[in-house]
Formats: structure tokens, sequence, C-alpha cells
């Protein structure tokens, strides 16, 4: 019971508006971070198939926003809602997505290092880039 006690008062507790601003910020710094790497990607293809490949991530961004990531963020924004006003700063994922996250990160590295053609990375990258910075806005709108 009092490691209990103790935990709780070294848990950096925050009201929970900063949440949705410190989801917001993460899906968007990683978003941008993956769009521009695809940009760097796509930059030393020609043309066409740097346009062509840029379409298709951009059109396949929209498709995983559409049907995965916005409901991802939705639901967040929904359990986020749930939480009493103070809550810990690291609430603003569940467990499960902080191991979903860890999960992308490691598939991300191994993309990278594989032998995939760089134009095949761009669209990747830019597809998921693209779904994370459209979901950041769900978060946006709910701060206002």
């Amino acid at each position: 019971m009092k490691i209990a006690q103790t935990w709780v008062k070294y848990t950096p507790s925050v009201s929970r508006h900063w949440l949705w601003l410190l989801s917001a910020l993460l899906w968007s710094v990683v978003g941008i971070s993956l769009c521009v790497m695809a940009a760097y990607w796509l930059a030393d293809t020609h043309w066409p198939q740097n346009l062509i490949a840029a379409l298709a991530g951009f059109a396949a961004g929209g498709i995983i926003y559409r049907f995965g990531f916005s409901r991802i963020a939705r639901k967040n924004i929904l359990r986020i809602l749930q939480l009493p006003n103070e809550v810990c700063l690291f609430a603003f994922q569940t467990w499960r997505s902080y191991m979903l996250i860890l999960i992308m990160m490691v598939l991300g590295l191994v993309l990278r290092h594989s032998h995939l053609p760089r134009v095949t990375l761009g669209m990747l990258y830019l597809a998921i880039g693209t779904a994370l910075t459209f979901s950041s806005t769900l978060y946006y709108e709910e701060l206002l």
C-alpha cells in the first residue's frame, strides 16, 4: 500500500486537455517527419515515377486515414473524455497503443534497411505520414 502511494506521488498529473495536445503534436510530428523522409526518397527518382508514387502515397494515406487511423484517433479522444480531469501525462495513449508504436518503429527500421526500392519506401512512408497528419487534426479540433 505504501509503495502504491509513493508511486502516485511521482506520477506527472496534468489536465486531460494536455493529453489531447500531446497526442495531436505526437501524431503531427511523426506524420510530417515520415512525409519529409518520403519526399527525400522520392526526390531521387525520375519523372514521372516520382509523381505517380507521390499520388499513390497520398491516395493510400487518405484511405488509411478514413478507414483506419481516424477511427483509432476518435476512440482515443472518447477514452480521454472519460478520464478524470487530472490524469497521468502518459495516459494520452493506451498501453496497447504504446506496443503498437513500438512495433511500427521496428517495422520502419526493418523497411529502411531492407532491399526495397526507395520509391516503394517513399510511397509507404508518405501513406502512413499522410494518414497520421490528417488524424492529428481530430485532436486539434477537440482542443478548440
